[in-house]
């Protein structure tokens, strides 16, 4: 097994908090937790982006923006204006969820097209990372994806949103990092609580790791956060 300490798990993480009914006061909470562990980035709603900006100022922590989320089925226009005004105001790095529905048909032009107006629209400005979903897709919509988004310009490819079914698997991961270049991050996202699955999810080849639950992860505990 992979022996990491805390301080390097914690550049692993994107703290996130992605529910709908968090509040501002949350969020203040969830920078203060992620400048106290070094956690590499925090994960929010395009709504909070400039007060998780201001609350991280100095930090060396960055912000992370959803686009298109949960669901992924938001015109490829409003993904990309969402993407461009989450950089706006303070992102660094910016979550798409790509449009499920049209990847399960097979309409990988589309697919390809939706992605590749999120990153155009911040191009030179913050990475783009590719939430699949893999809870509604087989291996081969996996394998489709990761090369999608790698063809549209994406610099990650990021298992779940965590609203969806399942989660993070290990294999998934595996099988993410085989179809994607070395150059690709990937993200396991979704179910990753304890120290042990982050631990499992680094050596199946997840760089990032997007959780709730890295303050437990980070202290060796346990946490039922759903994310």
């Amino acid at each position: 097994m992979t022996t990491l300490s805390a301080k390097e798990i914690a550049k692993y993480i994107d703290h996130t908090l992605l529910k709908p009914d968090a509040s501002t006061a949350a969020i203040h909470k969830l920078c203060e937790e992620a400048a106290t562990h070094q956690f590499f980035s925090v994960c929010v709603n395009s709504q909070f982006v400039g007060t998780a900006s201001k609350a991280l100022e100095g930090t060396g922590v960055k912000v992370a923006a959803v686009v298109g989320f949960p669901l992924g089925a938001s015109l490829s226009e409003v993904k990309a204006f969402e993407a461009a005004k989450a950089v706006e105001n303070g992102a660094a790095e910016i979550d798409t969820v790509l449009p499920i529905g049209l990847l399960l048909e097979g309409q990988y032009d589309a697919v390809r097209s939706d992605i590749k107006q999120v990153v155009d629209a911040v191009k030179g400005k913050a990475i783009v990372k590719v939430i699949m979903e893999t809870g509604f897709l087989n291996d081969e919509q996996k394998a489709a994806a990761c090369r999608l988004s790698e063809e549209a310009g994406a610099h990650f490819v990021k298992t779940s949103t965590g609203f969806g079914p399942g989660g993070a698997t290990v294999e998934d991961v595996r099988l993410m990092r085989q179809n994607v270049s070395d150059t690709i991050g990937v993200k396991a996202s979704g179910g990753v609580r304890d120290l042990p699955t982050a631990i499992a999810m680094i050596e199946a080849g997840a760089t990032r790791l997007g959780t709730s639950s890295g303050v437990a992860i980070v202290s060796g505990t346990q946490d039922a956060s759903t994310y």
